[in-house]
C-alpha cells in the first residue's frame, strides 16, 4: 500500500543492505513526496533517539495494557502489542480508489448475505453453486427467512495487500465479527503521545469519525427504532485473543462489556442480570462465533452463548451486529463469483480486484489447481480451529503436496486455490534496522444511512519472511499505524454526528448499570487485594523475626521459628492437609519453606497464587481500571517475575520484592480510591475488601493468640499481630506500656479509630450493604444486612478483658477462640448472602421454539 509500481528506488536500497537512514538520504534515494516529508522528520530524530522512542512506544503499549492473546504459546497470553515506528502511508489519489472500492464491496456482501437467508436467487438462477453456501458450517439454517432490522451487514472488513505492479487486491473478507479496530485507534494514541513530530508536514486523517459513525450505526439497529436502546458487546471472555480490544471498545463506545452468562432469555426478550434486576438488551455487538452464541439451537456444548437468543432474534425483539450466520460469506469460494454477482446486483464491475481464485468444487478448476498446486496458496473454504486454514504449497514437500492433492481430492468443494501474491514490500523499523517487510492491510465499513462509511485508516501487519505471504498477529506479526493522507488544506475534525446522538440518546451517557458478573469481579477484585495485601505483610513479618531469631542466637529461637512457621502456614492455608511429620520436616528449613510459600504459583494458598488470582478478577473487568492503574499493575507483574526467578537467591531479595510488591498493591488500592466513581463498582470492590480484611484479621488472631504459649513466644506473635495490620505505632502512641493481649484486642477488634481493626472494617461493610439495590420487601433487612448488624453488635458487646482470659482446662484463650469462630460463620454468611442476591440469577432453560 506504501510506494507507486515505479518508486522503487527505497526498496531496492534496502533489499541491498543499506538499513540504515543515513545511507539512504546520502545515496539520494528519491522517494514521493509523502515519504519524503516522513523520512525528513524521521532522520531529524536521530538513531539512538529512534530507538529510544521504539522503547518508548513498547512500554507505552505495555503500561495501557494494551495485549494480544496468543494461543498455545505458554508466554502468550497478554503479550504485549507489537507496533512499528514507521506507520503505512497511503495517498490520498490511492485512497479514494480503495474508499470506493471497500463501500461497494460491503453493500456487495450486504445483498449477498441477504439472498442465502432470503430468496437464494443466485443459487436459484445458477449464478452460486450451492454447495459452496450448504458445505460451509457458517450457513445457520436456523436463521433462514429470519427478518432483520435495517442492513444485515452493519460491520465489514477486508483485507488488502498491494502487489510489486502497484495493483491493490482483496485477499480476504471479514464479516462474521470483525476484529482490529481497536487496535488501529490504540495504534494512533501511541504514534500521536510517542512520535508527535512524524506527523509534521503531512495531513492525517482523523480515525474518530469511524467510531462515531458505528456507535450510531448500532443505535439505527435497534428494533422498533427505539431511541434510548440498551447495546452491550458480547465477548468470549479474558482467555480470547483479542480480549483487550473488546474492553477498549466498550470503554470508548460507551456499551455494557458482557459475557454469555451475563445475559438471559425470558419472555423471547434478551435480559442483562444486573444488581437491581433484569434490564432488557435491544442491539448485541458480538464477538462470539455464530455456532456457539445459542447452546439450544447452536452448539450445545457452548458456554459462551445465551440460551435462546435465536428466538428472541427471531421474535423481532433484539438485534444482533453481525446477524447469527454471516460468517457464511467469509468463505474464500464466493471470490470466483463476485464479479458475476457484482453485475446481478449492482451492474457494475468490482473496483477493488479479488485475487486470482479456482473453487475446486468444479471439474476444470480442481484440474487447473492440481496441476498448478505447486505455485499456488490453498486454502479450505471455512476456518478451522483445528488446522491451519490457509497453507502456502510453494514451500511443500513432494511428499506434503501428494498429502494435499488427496485431501482436495476427497473433499474438492471444501478447498480453493489462489494465486500466491508477490507483495510490494513496505518499510519497517525491524529491532534498530530499516527493513522492507510485507504488508497486509485491514480497514473497516460501518453502515451509515443506507450506504456505508469507511474507516480513514485501519491496521496494518507486517511479516519480515518475504516469502510468508501468510500474515496475522497469531504467528508473530507486527502492527502499524495507518496514515490516510489528505489533500485538503484543513482536516475536518467536526463531531456532529456524536452530538447528535447525545442529544438523542442522553441516557447512554449517564451512569450504567453494573452486570452481574462484573459486580462480582470487582468483589473479588477487592478480596484479593487484600489477601495479597494481607499475605505479604504477615510473610513479610515472619520472614523478618525469623531472620533476627537466627541472628540474636536466642534460646529457644527453634521453638519461636516453629510457631511463627505454624501461624503463617496456618494463615496462609498454605499446607492443610499435612501430616504432621511432614510438618516437621519442613520446619528443618525455614528458608526453603518460606520460599514455596512465596512462590509456588500452584500451591493454593501461596502468595503467588493469590497473585495470579488477582490479577485474573482484574483482567475480567479490565475495562473499569484507568491508565495509571494499569501501569501500576504491569509494574507488579513485572517485579513478581522477577521474584519468581529468586528461589535459592537468598532472603534479602525476597524481601525486597515483597516490599515492592505491597507497595504496588497499595498504589492500586488508592488510585481507584482517587478514580473510581462512588456508585455500584466502588461499593463492590470495597466492601470485598473489607469482608477480606475482617476474614483476614480473625485468621491471623486464630493462627497466633488462640494458643497458650511461652510468654517471650506469645509476646513476639502479639507485636507480630499489630506489625503485620501496620498497628505497633498506634498500639505505642495510645497506650504507652508494653504489649499486652487485652490491648492488643482492645486495639484491633474494637477501636472505632483504628482503620485497621475488625470494628472500623464492618461498620463500613454495614453501611456498604446499606447502599445496594434492595427487593420491595418493605422495611426487612436483607439476609446480608441483618448478619452484619448481628455481627457488628455482637462485636460492640464485646469485652477485650474477657477475651483475653486464659482457659487453663483447654490451655487456650478459648474467650477469644468462640468470639473469632462467630464472627467468621457471620462475615462467611454475609459474603455468601451478597453472591447469592446480586451474582447468581436462576434460569430455568426451556425449548422455545418448535419448527
Amino acid at each position: 500500500m506504501s510506494f507507486q509500481p515505479d518508486q522503487t528506488s527505497l526498496l531496492k536500497a534496502l533489499q541491498n543492505g543499506q538499513h540504515s537512514l543515513d545511507q539512504l538520504l546520502n545515496n539520494s534515494v528519491s522517494l514521493e513526496p509523502h515519504w519524503n516529508t516522513f523520512f525528513k522528520s524521521f532522520a531529524q530524530l536521530g538513531d539512538e533517539e529512534i530507538v529510544n522512542r521504539s522503547q518508548d512506544m513498547s512500554r507505552f503499549l505495555k503500561e495501557n495494557g494494551v495485549t494480544y492473546n496468543i494461543y498455545g504459546d505458554p508466554s502468550g497470553m497478554n503479550r504485549t502489542w507489537k507496533l512499528d515506528i514507521i506507520p503505512n502511508l497511503v495517498s490520498a489519489e490511492e485512497w479514494a480508489v480503495c474508499e470506493a472500492g471497500l463501500v461497494q464491496r460491503a453493500t456487495l456482501f450486504n445483498l449477498l448475505l441477504k439472498d442465502i437467508y432470503g430468496e437464494q436467487r443466485l443459487m436459484k438462477e445458477g449464478l452460486l453453486p450451492m454447495e459452496i453456501i450448504y458445505n460451509h458450517p457458517g450457513f445457520i439454517r436456523e436463521c433462514f427467512g429470519i427478518k432483520l432490522t435495517g442492513q444485515h451487514l452493519v460491520v465489514y472488513s477486508a483485507d488488502l495487500a498491494r502487489n510489486e505492479k502497484g495493483v491493490t487486491w482483496v485477499l480476504n473478507d471479514r464479516t462474521q465479527a470483525p476484529s482490529g479496530s481497536g487496535y488501529a485507534l490504540e495504534n494512533r494514541l501511541a504514534m500521536a503521545r510517542i512520535v508527535p513530530e512524524l506527523f509534521n508536514g503531512l495531513r492525517v486523517k482523523k480515525l474518530s469519525p469511524h467510531y462515531n459513525t458505528f456507535r450510531n450505526a448500532l443505535v439505527d439497529l435497534a428494533p422498533q427504532r427505539k431511541n434510548d436502546p440498551r447495546i452491550v458487546i458480547l465477548t468470549p471472555g479474558p482467555g480470547n485473543e483479542t480480549y483487550f480490544e473488546h474492553s477498549f471498545l466498550s470503554s470508548h463506545l460507551g456499551f455494557t462489556l458482557v459475557q454469555g452468562d451475563d445475559l438471559m432469555v425470558k419472555d423471547n426478550m434478551v435480559w442483562l442480570k444486573t444488581l437491581g434486576g433484569l434490564e432488557k438488551v435491544d442491539v448485541i455487538l458480538r464477538r462470539v462465533d455464530d455456532e456457539y452464541c445459542d447452546p439450544l439451537e447452536l452448539k450445545d456444548e457452548s458456554q459462551l452463548g445465551v440460551p435462546g437468543l435465536l428466538q428472541a432474534v427471531r421474535s423481532g425483539n433484539v438485534s444482533i451486529a453481525n446477524p447469527l450466520g454471516s460468517s457464511v460469506v467469509e468463505n474464500p469460494g464466493l471470490l470466483p463469483f463476485l464479479p458475476t454477482i457484482s453485475r446481478f446486483f449492482l451492474g457494475e464491475e468490482l473496483k477493488l480486484p479479488t485475487i486470482a481464485s479456482w473453487w475446486c468444487g468444479q471439474a476444470k478448476e480442481m484440474n487447473y489447481v492440481l496441476e498448478n498446486i505447486s505455485s499456488l496458496v490453498v486454502k479450505r473454504i471455512y476456518r478451522d480451529s483445528t488446522a491451519r486454514t490457509s497453507v502456502d504449497a510453494t514451500l511443500l514437500s513432494r511428499l506434503q503436496i501428494d498429502d494435499l492433492k488427496r485431501r482436495i481430492k476427497a473433499h474438492p468443494y471444501l478447498y480453493v486455490g489462489q494465486e500466491k501474491i508477490n507483495f510490494s514490500p513496505t518499510p519497517s523499523m525491524i529491532n534498530g534496522t530499516l527493513q522492507p517487510c510485507n504488508a497486509l492491510f485491514r480497514s473497516y465499513a460501518v453502515s451509515d444511512n443506507g450506504s456505508y462509511s469507511v474507516m480513514a485508516g485501519g491496521l496494518t501487519r507486517t511479516s519480515v519472511d518475504k516469502d510468508d505471504i501468510i500474515i496475522s498477529n497469531q504467528l508473530g506479526g507486527y502492527s502499524k499505524d495507518t496514515w490516510v493522507l489528505s489533500n485538503e488544506e484543513t482536516i475536518s475534525t467536526t463531531f456532529k454526528k456524536d452530538q447528535d446522538y447525545i442529544q438523542k440518546n442522553p441516557s447512554i451517557y449517564r451512569s450504567d448499570v453494573l452486570p452481574s458478573r462484573t459486580a462480582e469481579n470487582f468483589f473479588w477484585v477487592g478480596r484479593y487485594a487484600e489477601r495479597v495485601l494481607g499475605n505479604a505483610r504477615f510473610h513479610r513479618t515472619v520472614m523478618q523475626f525469623v531472620d533476627e531469631a537466627n541472628r540474636a542466637f536466642l534460646d529457644n529461637d527453634p521453638l519461636l521459628i516453629n510457631s511463627l512457621l505454624y501461624a503463617l502456614m496456618a494463615y496462609t492455608h498454605s499446607y492443610p492437609d499435612m501430616e504432621e511429620k511432614e510438618r516437621e520436616e519442613k520446619m528443618k528449613d525455614p528458608w526453603k519453606l518460606l520460599a514455596e510459600i512465596l512462590l509456588e504459583e500452584k500451591r493454593m494458598g501461596s502468595l503467588s497464587y493469590n497473585i495470579t488470582s488477582f490479577s485474573r478478577a482484574v483482567l475480567a473487568v479490565r475495562d473499569h481500571w484507568s491508565t495509571d492503574t494499569w501501569r501500576v499493575l504491569r509494574e507488579m507483574e513485572d517485579e513478581w517475575q522477577i521474584a519468581s526467578e529468586l528461589k535459592g537467591s537468598g532472603h534479602y531479595k525476597l524481601l525486597g520484592k515483597v516490599d515492592k510488591l505491597i507497595t504496588s498493591m497499595m498504589a492500586f488500592v488508592s488510585l481507584n480510591r482517587e478514580s473510581i466513581s462512588r456508585e455500584q463498582g466502588w461499593i463492590l470492590l470495597d466492601a470485598g475488601r473489607k469482608t477480606e480484611q475482617s476474614l483476614l484479621l480473625i485468621s491471623m488472631l486464630q493462627s497466633t493468640l488462640v494458643f497458650k504459649q511461652d510468654e517471650q513466644i506469645e509476646y513476639i506473635m502479639q507485636e507480630a499481630v499489630l506489625k503485620s495490620n501496620e498497628s505497633l505505632v498506634n498500639y505505642r502512641y495510645k497506650y504507652r506500656s508494653h504489649i499486652q493481649l487485652n490491648l492488643v484486642l482492645d486495639l484491633m477488634l474494637l477501636d472505632p479509630n483504628n482503620p485497621r481493626s475488625l470494628v472500623y472494617q464492618l461498620e463500613r461493610l454495614k453501611a456498604y450493604l446499606e447502599m445496594l439495590p434492595k427487593k420491595m420487601n418493605g422495611h426487612i433487612l436483607s439476609e446480608q444486612e441483618r448478619l452484619a448488624l448481628e455481627a457488628f453488635t455482637i462485636l460492640k458487646l464485646a469485652d477485650s478483658n474477657a477475651l483475653a482470659q486464659h482457659d487453663v482446662e483447654t490451655n487456650t484463650y478459648k474467650n477469644l477462640d468462640d468470639f473469632l469462630n462467630k464472627m467468621t460463620e457471620l462475615l462467611l454468611g454475609i459474603s455468601n448472602a451478597v453472591s447469592k442476591m446480586y451474582f447468581k440469577h436462576a434460569q430455568q432453560q426451556q425449548q422455545l421454539f418448535r419448527s
